[in-house]
């Protein structure tokens, strides 16, 4: 035998004891040590890239299979290509396209997944938040709070798509969900559109407004015309080497994340930019809302076209090249890794 073979006869003596023990409900931890402490992240998440112009055909056939109604959400889940059947786009994020059609209601419900909402084709559908409506327009980004009344509709006259992101791998795994449906379909707003982005998006909040730094932000929808507005207004600066122009977005009255579970950014990429190698621990989904380009990950390389989505898993190397300038989107579940203090960055 060469030195660090392992005898037949041990090794026939340790499958036994395995046997007798997992009977027990045991397993030894020597042969799965590898695997729950890692030397680096291997998440069993894919890259993947999913042409919005591809699926559009798809969202709108889903409506003459069944109704908003019907549904109570009518989506199509993106799944990872590593994580299928698990209704996940990374370990902790689920996203999807939702499709509401003039004239269509998508009822009042409430649960504590936290939830956002990206809209991407069409106007002049709604989303009502505990009490409140607003009005959507392409590229606004809107968020549900966990455990807030919401309910979407569509008095216009197009189809609205918008893409859906939810941290409901994070609540499953907690075994935490919680879901309630309204008594009515929709709910009764108490507050004029705009009340509350006023109240606590103008730099100023209520007086007596004390938040706690995981309270979820009281601004529910941050309007595409202001984040267009501010990335344009810092797109005569120097770009960062490895993220162009790139903001995220925050609870004002905070400075922390929107929500305590995601996260969500925005970034400019000016014609011509091509990033540097960047790869962090937050899996993340992007979106494209202005402009094209190719889009590296990990040896994969993708074009990518305005409403494109891409997902990329948790450390894995990313490079991004403008060919004309580029709005991205972006969210993932940084506030949880930054929270219990795992978050890490390596810009290469």
């Amino acid at each position: 035998m060469k030195p660090g073979d392992i005898c037949p006869d041990a090794n026939k003596a340790r499958r036994a004891y395995y046997d007798r023990i997992g009977a027990q409900n045991m397993t030894p931890l020597w042969e799965v040590l590898g695997a729950l402490v890692p030397h680096q992240p291997r998440s069993p998440a894919q890259p993947a890239l999913w042409h919005y112009a591809a699926l559009r055909q798809q969202v709108l056939e889903a409506a003459r299979l069944i109704t908003a109604a019907e549904a109570e959400r009518r989506v199509l889940i993106l799944e990872n290509p590593g994580l299928r059947g698990q209704s996940s786009i990374t370990q902790s994020l689920y996203a999807g396209l939702q499709l509401i059609l003039p004239g269509e209601i998508a009822p009042a419900h409430r649960h504590t997944q936290s939830a956002l909402r990206l809209v991407l084709d069409g106007e002049g559908a709604y989303t009502s938040v505990d009490g409140e409506r607003t009005t959507m327009t392409r590229g606004d980004f809107i968020i549900t709070p966990a455990w807030t009344w919401h309910d979407h509709g569509n008095p216009s006259d197009q189809p609205v798509v918008w893409l859906d992101g939810l941290d409901i791998p994070v609540v499953r795994f907690l075994d935490a969900g919680f879901a309630e449906k309204g008594n009515e379909t929709v709910q009764q707003t108490h507050r004029q559109e705009g009340e509350s982005l006023a109240r606590y998006g103008a730099n100023m909040v209520p007086l007596d407004y004390q938040p706690q730094p995981t309270e979820p932000t009281r601004v529910f929808v941050y309007p595409f015309a202001r984040t267009r507005a501010a990335l344009h207004g810092i797109a005569h600066s120097a770009p960062d080497t490895h993220h162009g122009m790139k903001l995220r977005y925050v609870n004002p009255a905070t400075g922390t994340a929107p929500m305590p579970t995601i996260a969500a950014f925005a970034q400019l990429l000016p014609a011509g930019f091509e990033s540097r190698p960047y790869r962090c621990t937050d899996g993340t989904v992007y979106v494209c809302l202005e402009g094209n380009g190719e889009v590296h990950v990990e040896g994969t390389t993708w074009r990518f076209e305005e409403n494109d989505i891409w997902v990329v898993p948790s450390w894995h190397s990313l490079r991004i090249r403008a060919q004309q300038c580029a709005l991205l989107f972006s969210f993932s579940d940084r506030p949880i890794h930054q929270s219990l203090g795992l978050w890490r960055e390596q810009r290469l």
